[in-house]
């Protein structure tokens, strides 16, 4: 297995030299805050991620989480991480001051939990879907119900999952049978069965609290007649701790392609007691608090994934001795030249390496947006709004897709020990193909974009999205990178507009097209971007690195927009012409 080293000198490069930290802090008021507490708490993120995550993935892929006499047992030293990780308190870095949080920036939050995902994708997930548990809470949860499991889920005492999909419903929760009939307290016997639940049973914590998706008895067919509710595994006694036990149970595991480490449990509910998130029949629009928030962390795993490969390639390539390089000996004293010397294996190196460092970027901007969308006044809010929303799918999309790829080219530039499990290219390549599906397929990211974002919001969100990558452009000194971006970014407003008139039917064709199309212009814009303040960096390894990295970029990646754009303005009848009975041989 690869060893994990967080890339803090292009985090840093982003935070403070791209984005420039200090100032964004200064214009949202948190005067507090600055470059030398920022790296103090990447700094301790790299050693916690590097020193206690990290050994952990390998043997938690090994050992698995597995379920004894009903209790999930994960595997051996993920909860004695977890309790350093909570005595820190890493967990409470977004979290409500009213409850104990530390309510920082989303700018000092990212970067770590990109290492972690890096360092270990299976630990990281329970965490994660807690922090979107505790949004959904203080957002749409009654006063009683945040007095009483906020502090303990800010703090990481208790762990959150997110219960929705059923067997027989997965995207379309229209379909969703799961029952709440109320109870004469104000409460609710919640009773239903839920499948794909991450962290739905841990041996970390003493209490769980499941955010579940039910039907009221009266409630209106459709997505609209589901409700939302709060179901912990232990009720609370008196006191506020966990007592007695709730109808709650694990029915079994999943027996899963990857993500071993991490428990992903079939939940029965047997009318058991829960309270209601918000107003009735209003539970869709509760959950997407959460699940919003889940899909972007979701692209900080492809992310994750994608620099860890990157890490493992370049490290072997460098190490293996194989062949003479095509431009002459490069190791005289050696009977062979490493790989890193071949064309080739420069090839999917620089493909990583510029696709990793361009979805760090989007993560950065979307950070940042988070923090206006947090800290802001009005107009900073609903601008922050708006572009968060347009580049959900993108960043949830198109950063797994890359998880993916680059995985994949990783265990490429190992060769055949790439496919043998002891040097862990494969597990990432397992672990990284749920994040294409979970928290709504790329599929379904691409369709939100496309029909939602862009045709049904008449441009709104575009408009907003273009005129923040506009100012990237109007700030880059060097007038050629600048007339490439502004162009790039041009050809990419023209094209959307265009699509906004197309018809349903053709712009589900378009989809996956225009978010790949997207993300390809726009990773474009911010290359060049990037590229141009490097320039200006004292660290050669950034100053010359972006420069070459941006134009092989620009050369031999971002003409893959050209293929997507090519099939934008085409109709979908070409994906409907065959009869369902043609897909058969027979």
């Amino acid at each position: 297995m690869p060893q994990y080293s967080a890339p803090l000198n292009d985090m840093q490069f982003l935070l403070h030299d791209w984005l420039d930290l200090n100032h964004h802090y200064q214009g949202l008021g948190l005067d507090e805050l600055d470059a030398e507490l920022v790296n103090e708490i990447l700094t301790q993120g790299a050693k916690f991620a590097e020193q206690v995550i990290a050994p952990l993935n390998r043997e938690g892929d090994e050992q698995s989480s597995k379920l004894v006499d009903g209790k999930v047992i994960t595997p051996e030293g993920f909860a004695g991480a977890y309790q350093e990780y909570i005595a820190n308190g890493w967990n409470a870095m977004l979290g409500n001051v009213d409850y104990e949080g530390q309510d920082l920036p989303y700018t000092m939050a990212v970067p770590v939990h990109e290492m972690l995902n890096s360092a270990n994708v299976s630990w990281r997930l329970i965490s994660m879907l807690t922090e979107s548990a505790v949004l959904a809470i203080n957002k749409h949860g009654s006063q009683m119900l945040k007095d009483q499991y906020l502090g303990n889920l800010i703090s990481g005492q208790w762990t959150g999952t997110m219960c929705l999909t059923e067997p027989h419903a997965g995207t379309d929760l229209s379909l969703l049978s799961s029952k709440a009939e109320p109870n004469d307290d104000g409460s609710y016997r919640i009773s239903g069965s839920k499948i794909f639940i991450s962290g739905g049973d841990q041996d970390w914590t003493d209490n769980i609290v499941h955010l579940v998706l039910a039907r009221l008895p009266d409630a209106p067919a459709g997505v609209k007649g589901i409700s939302l509710f709060l179901v912990p595994k232990f009720l609370l006694d008196d006191a506020g701790n966990s007592g007695e036990s709730n109808a709650v149970s694990v029915g079994s595991l999943e027996k899963k392609m990857g993500l071993k480490g991490c428990p992903t449990c079939v939940m029965n509910f047997d009318a058991a007691k829960g309270w209601l998130v918000g107003a009735p029949n209003a539970g869709l629009a509760c959950m997407f608090t959460m699940m919003n928030d889940a899909r972007f962390q979701v692209g900080l795993q492809g992310l994750g994934i994608a620099e860890a490969a990157y890490q493992g390639a370049l490290s072997y390539a460098r190490e293996r001795l194989q062949s003479r390089a095509p431009q002459g000996v490069q190791q005289p004293d050696s009977k062979a030249d490493p790989i890193i010397a071949q064309p080739d294996v420069r090839r999917m190196l620089l493909t990583q390496k510029a696709l990793t460092e361009g979805c760090r970027a989007l993560s950065t901007i979307y950070a940042q947006q988070m923090d206006l969308e947090k800290f802001g006044n009005e107009e900073q809010k609903g601008k922050a709004s708006q572009l968060l929303a347009f580049l959900t799918p993108i960043a949830k999309g198109f950063m797994t897709d890359m998880g993916q790829e680059l995985s994949q080219i990783g265990v490429q530039v190992y060769g055949g020990h790439g496919y043998i499990r002891e040097w862990g290219m494969e597990q990432l390549i397992r672990d990284s193909r749920i994040t294409q599906l979970y928290e709504g397929t790329n599929g379904i990211q691409a369709a939100d974009l496309i029909s939602r974002k862009l045709a049904r919001d008449k441009g709104n969100m575009l408009a907003t999205t273009h005129a923040y990558f506009a100012e990237l452009v109007k700030d880059i000194s060097d007038s050629e990178k600048a007339q490439s971006a502004d162009q790039l970014l041009s050809e990419w407003k023209q094209n959307s507009v265009q699509l906004i008139e197309q018809s349903a039917v053709d712009l589900s064709g378009a989809a996956y097209d225009y978010l790949n199309y997207s993300a390809y212009c726009l990773l474009g814009v911010i290359w060049l971007s990037m590229a141009d303040k490097a320039q200006q960096s004292d660290n050669p390894n950034i100053r010359d690195g972006k420069q070459r990295t941006c134009a092989f970029y620009m050369k031999r990646l971002l003409p893959r927009k050209d293929m997507h754009k090519r099939n934008l303005m085409e109709d979908a009848q070409d994906l409907l012409q065959l009869e369902d009975e043609h897909f058969d041989y027979s």
